[in-house]
């Protein structure tokens, strides 16, 4: 298969994404990374619908460029624009993270943590 035309299809992969989270985890934390892979697993899924996975794309583009409203030097007030923009797209897109997307997020964010703090999951599966 065509590596460029996958790449289009799909424009998250997986490895890359693993890759940063890894590096960052320790600056993100646990809510952040989960919200993160919740918008992941739900981008992925067939029953995603274009508009929803447009929201998934912007809010990583935004979470990772280095154009940002508000600097991400300062430790904390750094990240509430990237928090905000984050948490916005899964609100919009909450009926599309089943049971299923959010399995296969805690899953994986075993992977980045050694212990993972179930009430900080559930905050993130409450307020969707």
């Amino acid at each position: 298969m065509n590596t460029n035309r996958q790449n289009k299809k799909n424009p998250f992969r997986p490895d890359v994404l693993w890759s940063w989270i890894s590096r960052y985890t320790g600056t993100l934390g646990q809510k952040l990374v989960y919200s993160i892979l919740l918008l992941f697993y739900a981008y992925r899924r067939s029953e995603t619908p274009g508009w929803a996975k447009n929201i998934v794309i912007g809010a990583f583009a935004y979470f990772v460029s280095p154009l940002d409203s508000i600097p991400d030097l300062t430790p904390f007030l750094g990240m509430t624009d990237d928090i905000g923009v984050l948490s916005f797209a899964l609100v919009s897109i909450a009926c599309y993270i089943d049971q299923g997307v959010r399995e296969k997020a805690l899953i994986k964010l075993h992977a980045f943590f050694d212990t993972v703090d179930k009430d900080t999951i559930a905050a993130v599966d409450q307020a969707l």
